[in-house]
């Protein structure tokens, strides 16, 4: 270990730890907090905090400049090198299995934006979105991928979740529809075996509104198996993402004949990025991303116009 790293174990090193936290938020360019700012904020003398913001300088965190009476500006800054003094570890996120273009899209620049910002990142792969929320919760993973639709209700179920953003349309699907197992079937009739999983927000609450009214016999699958079910004759119908490439081309389709089922069925082509509302520092950091990148880059991706990479 250098000496200017052991100096991070010195009194104005752990000062510096904190300064760091409140520097991350500072853009290149402008004026830094005032040293009796820093002191009040963080309880520490006028010298500690000069000493700290030395300690930064020397591990070439930040740079300075000081312009006389209108104070000391932030002149350079290395972010990785910020989040590493402060102790703030890479960003992990979950989202769904990337079976399809647009998912992989999505996955890549998500990744991409968050490096822009310089920072490590993570992404796992989880499918259906009770399941993701769970992990959410358990502090497993620092966001999470779902559509609005997923979204809201786990936000009217539980306070301490909240929507930080919310992507445009056709950001998590491009559209829903119905597949049937026998190529003639334009619509869901009754007698007919509906697959279901109730483990997707989405596929669930749009299948049970197109199917409100008719006796159907409701299957519950995996989402994964609806294409083998409707291929094999084992479920007449499912509600499924045309995403699919496998079940646009060889099932037949249709669009919903529910006027409730079309409109929750937008709100699901939605994607939203849901974090605990508590965690204020994964707040500040997923703030700083660059949402119209990401779209950008997806549809790069979508396009084969940019390799996914994830």
């Amino acid at each position: 270990m250098s000496r200017i790293w052991e100096s991070l174990y010195s009194k104005n090193g752990l000062a510096a730890k904190f300064i760091a936290k409140e520097l991350i938020q500072v853009l290149e360019g402008e004026r830094i907090p005032r040293i009796s700012d820093f002191t009040e904020k963080l309880s520490l003398g006028r010298g500690t905090v000069q000493g700290a913001l030395k300690v930064l300088e020397d591990l070439h965190a930040i740079s300075l400049e000081s312009r006389g009476h209108l104070g000391t500006f932030l002149k350079k800054r290395d972010l990785h090198l910020l989040y590493e003094i402060a102790g703030i570890g890479p960003i992990v996120g979950v989202m769904p299995l990337p079976y399809s273009r647009k998912y992989e899209g999505l996955a890549t620049g998500i990744v991409e934006a968050i490096e822009e910002i310089q920072k490590k990142s993570g992404l796992a792969f989880m499918r259906g979105a009770r399941n993701r929320l769970e992990a959410l919760k358990s502090r497993r993973y620092d966001f999470a991928i779902m559509s609005v639709l997923a979204a809201e209700e786990a936000i009217a179920e539980s306070d301490s979740l909240e929507i930080l953003r919310a992507l445009g349309p056709e950001t998590y699907v491009t559209s829903h529809k119905v597949f049937f197992s026998d190529t003639k079937q334009k619509r869901i009739t009754a007698g007919m075996r509906v697959g279901i999983d109730y483990s997707s927000p989405d596929q669930a609450n749009i299948t049970l509104l197109e199917c409100e009214g008719l006796d159907v016999e409701l299957i519950e699958v995996n989402y994964m198996h609806l294409f083998s079910m409707l291929k094999n004759g084992s479920i007449d119908a499912a509600v499924w993402n045309s995403d699919e490439t496998r079940a646009f081309r060889s099932l037949a389709s249709s669009g919903f004949h529910s006027r409730k089922a079309q409109e929750l069925a937008e709100k699901a082509s939605r994607a939203a990025l849901v974090i605990e509302s508590e965690r204020q520092g994964i707040k500040n950091q997923l703030d700083m991303l660059d949402y119209n990148m990401i779209i950008e880059i997806q549809k790069l991706v979508e396009e084969e116009k940019k390799y996914p990479h994830y």
